[in-house]
């Protein structure tokens, strides 16, 4: 069963971007498939930096339509385009996605070689393949937005060659059978994956909040994820300009996480107005636990 194999920080600015922060993008990057969370301008360079490719099977999730999450889109799917993609490509988002990605292509005369699919999506589970699932949360916001948990399937426990090679199954093929959850014919006789597996393991689970207040909802939706990427664009000092516009500080992403029994709290979306991010970071390691802070191009391994 393909995992998780890292996060890529793509962009991690609010709103403007600075000379070292690109506008927000996130990818979970998996063997053979690319997850992208939201798609700020100039996307498509940061993609090309971090060598992600162009014709992966990939699905992408927008948040919501403020500019800073989504512009990024026309001139990703010409890149794509431009790059000889030939895979179908996937979009989700709130009400009006479809309408901004059909539009936006209709006044560029440009029509993608491959099949997109766009999706106005709401609640629940949206996108879902044998090894995982997505599903949508309401974020409180000052326009209609998505909060995101990706997901995946439990795995299955750690397999042990020497009970394969004790019970007669010779190193190979059925090796792989047995590890994908199949019996097979062993010296002895049948061997079930039960003889040679260790205890199942629960998949990973990721969490992208988007541009949002923190709110109970958010809480129970993220409960228990190892890992939570969550709006930090200000620090304490400024508790109220959040509330205001749609936002968390970091302290307030820090609280949410402890509160859900969150693993890895990850802040980013960070507004210009920090020289760096050391503030809004030691607010939240106050609270929480495992605490980093994004910077673009990182990657995490999970």
């Amino acid at each position: 069963m393909a995992h998780v194999a890292r996060i890529r920080f793509l962009g991690t600015a609010a709103a403007v971007p600075t000379t070292s922060r690109g506008l927000p993008c996130v990818c979970i990057e998996r063997e053979g498939g690319l997850l992208v969370f939201d798609v700020g301008e100039g996307a498509q360079a940061a993609f090309a930096r971090a060598g992600l490719g162009w014709n992966r099977e990939t699905a992408i999730f927008v948040s919501h339509l403020h500019g800073d999450h989504c512009l990024g889109l026309p001139g990703l799917i010409q890149t794509m385009s431009m790059q000889g993609r030939s895979r179908p490509l996937a979009i989700y988002g709130p009400g009006g996605t479809a309408e901004f990605v059909t539009a936006n292509l209709r006044m560029l005369r440009f029509s993608p070689p491959f099949e997109l699919a766009v999706r106005d999506v709401w609640e629940g589970t949206i996108h879902h393949t044998k090894d995982y699932a997505v599903s949508a949360c309401r974020a409180d916001h000052t326009i209609p937005a998505l909060s995101y948990l990706f997901r995946e399937a439990d795995r299955p426990g750690r397999f042990h060659p020497e009970r394969a090679r004790a019970l007669g199954v010779p190193e190979g093929p059925l090796w792989k059978e047995l590890q994908r959850g199949r019996e097979v014919q062993g010296v002895t006789g049948t061997v079930r994956p039960g003889d040679v597996l260790g205890s199942g393991r629960p998949g990973v689970s990721v969490g992208y909040s988007g541009d949002t207040r923190p709110t109970a909802g958010l809480e129970r939706f993220f409960a228990g994820c190892d890992h939570l990427i969550f709006d930090s664009t200000f620090a304490e000092e400024h508790s109220g300009r959040a509330g205001a516009t749609g936002h968390s500080t970091a302290a307030g992403a820090a609280a949410l996480a402890r509160n859900a029994g969150v693993g890895h709290l990850i802040l980013t979306h960070f507004s210009a107005r920090y020289a760096d991010d050391a503030a809004p970071l030691a607010e939240a390691r106050r609270i929480h636990h495992t605490v980093t802070a994004a910077a673009d191009q990182m990657s995490i391994e999970v």
